[in-house]
């Protein structure tokens, strides 16, 4: 007899509701210094109280992560099926991906800024970096595992390769696309935070300086939390998209 998906949630509620108490313990008792750990009844406390002004940085988050990664989704897929088209091109820029992802994000961040100036543009760029390696790499992974007798089948029919691609490759490669989006989706958000971190006059990145230099942890931790809510939102959307569009992909699971 198979488990409810819902069961096996269980485990990491208790778990972290433990971790939670825990930790509300250590500062109300004194073991923890309330000014470099903030209890987690005082940072929701803090969120809810400084919800109506992070509005216009989430938002602006939100539209950073939303662009880049929707840009990261496009390019992917057009990367993806030239690569699949010449292989010649595959061979030369795979080894090049592999390469670009041992080059922290961190570092290049503040060219971007020199190069794009510190309005949108850079952290849009960023966001498209940190999610374009996971979507590419999940979708030439499905497309490689397209099944060869499908191929051959509508090969015979007269099909060509845009055909092919179109009919086999891609429909078979649509979970590891997924796979690969949920991934970066959670990425997205970080990815904004980051270049606000190094330049910027709005979102979440540059409110978490501002309280930082205050040495305002609780509203540190708050912005965290948030961030947090945010990717998960957005895994979440991500997965029920894939449901909405794939639902024989979600009845195997079951």
């Amino acid at each position: 007899m198979k488990k409810s998906a819902n069961t096996g949630k269980w485990p990491a509620a208790v778990f972290l509701a433990v971790l939670t108490a825990l930790w509300e313990l250590s500062v109300r008792s004194g073991w923890v210094d309330a000014y470099t750990l903030p209890a987690p009844s005082s940072v929701i406390r803090v969120l809810f109280s400084e919800l109506p002004g992070l509005r216009s940085h989430i938002w602006i988050t939100l539209q950073e992560a939303g662009i880049g990664f929707l840009a990261a989704i496009g390019f992917s897929i057009a990367l993806a099926l030239l690569m699949d088209f010449v292989p010649m091109v595959k061979k030369g820029l795979y080894p090049i991906l592999v390469l670009s992802q041992t080059v922290p994000i961190i570092v290049l961040a503040p060219l971007f800024g020199m190069w794009f100036g510190f309005g949108m543009l850079p952290k849009i760029v960023i966001v498209m970096l940190v999610c374009f390696f996971p979507i590419i790499v999940s979708l030439l992974d499905g497309l490689e595992a397209a099944d060869p007798d499908e191929l051959h089948l509508i090969e015979g029919m007269g099909a060509g390769q845009l055909q092919q691609f179109r009919w086999v490759k891609f429909p078979g490669a649509m979970v590891n696309l997924f796979s690969g989006i949920r991934i970066a989706a959670t990425y997205s958000i970080m990815g904004a935070v980051i270049g606000e971190w190094l330049g910027g006059t709005g979102g979440l990145g540059v409110y978490m300086l501002r309280v930082r230099h205050s040495f305002a942890l609780d509203k540190m931790f708050a912005a965290i939390l948030i961030v947090v809510v945010l990717s998960i939102a957005v895994f979440k959307g991500i997965d029920l998209l894939q449901r909405v569009l794939m639902p024989w992909a979600v009845s195997k699971e079951k």
